[in-house]
């Protein structure tokens, strides 16, 4: 008989795990757990998550508890009698009688390669910091935040031309691929689960806003990271000022100018091939940017109504 999966997932990340299980003939997924609608955009309208919206189109049942640990709810989830919970990017912190439920207990797909990274936001972190490779971890739920014993995991590489964005979408795919032989493997008892090494483990923090702004007295390689971690969001940002005002001027798509150097935030060239932006060490060449109010554009479109020369200021 096919193992009986109850989903919990909320993100975007998630939607590739609950494909792969949806495609496998060798689970059924009675239910799937979401996070409750949230307000978006300006007028504010309730928006489903991206794994309600795929589980809707696939004819499942769907349940939105507030809060996990509701007596309701877990009276709820036992009646859907799971053999095993798969949770990826779900947004709660499960209670321990929750995870006992099933027969398998519950397993998680975190988006890095633990025991480095626990949290919110290990996509951003490992860009952020520089890493050579990030990957994909699948382990055994446990109390405490990803803490559980390792079931497999997976590395990749991080590329040059990564942002936040783009290495979401490969670690999802990463982590789909990896789910489906990880829940057979260790269902069959093919699978002896590994402690994490508590000494090792670092916590990736939720992403604000302000983790955006750039100091341009920092070296190159660390703003440039900065701006592919924080792409697309919450953005990486930095002053610009015209006429005595100040707007704020989003940077998007970047490389490495690390031979030429001035004062910190001066503009070094201005033209149609990029804003190069003097850093603590080497610059920056900006393709892409948006200022306050506007639309995305290339330096180019954005020169021709707001001309800039060598030796303006950002910041």
């Amino acid at each position: 008989m096919p193992l009986r999966i109850v989903f919990m997932g909320t993100a975007e990340l998630a939607c590739a795990s609950l494909k792969a299980l949806l495609e496998s003939s060798d689970f059924e997924v009675p239910g799937v757990v979401t996070q409750p609608d949230r307000p978006q955009g300006r007028a504010l309208k309730l928006q489903p998550s991206p794994v309600k919206k795929m589980a809707v189109a696939a004819g499942l049942p769907v349940w939105q508890p507030g809060c996990a640990r509701h007596p309701e709810f877990l009276s709820l989830l036992a009646s859907a009698r799971p053999d095993l919970l798969v949770v990826a990017a779900y947004g709660q912190i499960l209670p321990q009688s929750m995870l006992e439920l099933p027969r398998f207990g519950g397993i998680n797909v975190h988006a890095s390669l633990l025991p480095k990274y626990r949290g919110a936001a290990p996509i951003q972190w490992a860009i952020m910091n520089g890493d050579a490779e990030t990957g994909v971890t699948i382990m055994k739920m446990a109390a405490g935040l990803d803490a559980g014993d390792i079931l497999s995991r997976r590395s990749i590489p991080i590329l040059a031309n990564d942002n936040s964005s783009t290495l979401h979408e490969r670690l999802a795919l990463l982590g789909a691929a990896l789910l489906v032989p990880t829940i057979l493997n260790y269902t069959g008892g093919r699978i002896v689960p590994q402690p994490q090494d508590e000494s090792a483990a670092s916590y990736a923090r939720k992403i604000t806003k302000e983790d955006g702004r750039l100091d341009w007295t920092r070296p190159v390689q660390a703003i440039w990271n900065q701006v592919r971690a924080f792409t697309p969001w919450p953005g990486a940002f930095t002053v610009l000022s015209e006429n005595s005002a100040h707007r704020l001027l989003k940077i998007f798509r970047v490389t490495l100018e690390e031979n030429r150097s001035g004062p910190p935030g001066n503009i070094l060239q201005a033209d149609k091939t990029g804003l190069v932006v003097a850093c603590g060490q080497g610059a920056l060449r900006i393709h892409e940017l948006q200022l306050e109010g506007g639309r995305k554009m290339t330096v180019g479109e954005f020169l021709a109504g707001h001309p800039l020369t060598a030796g303006a200021k950002l910041g």
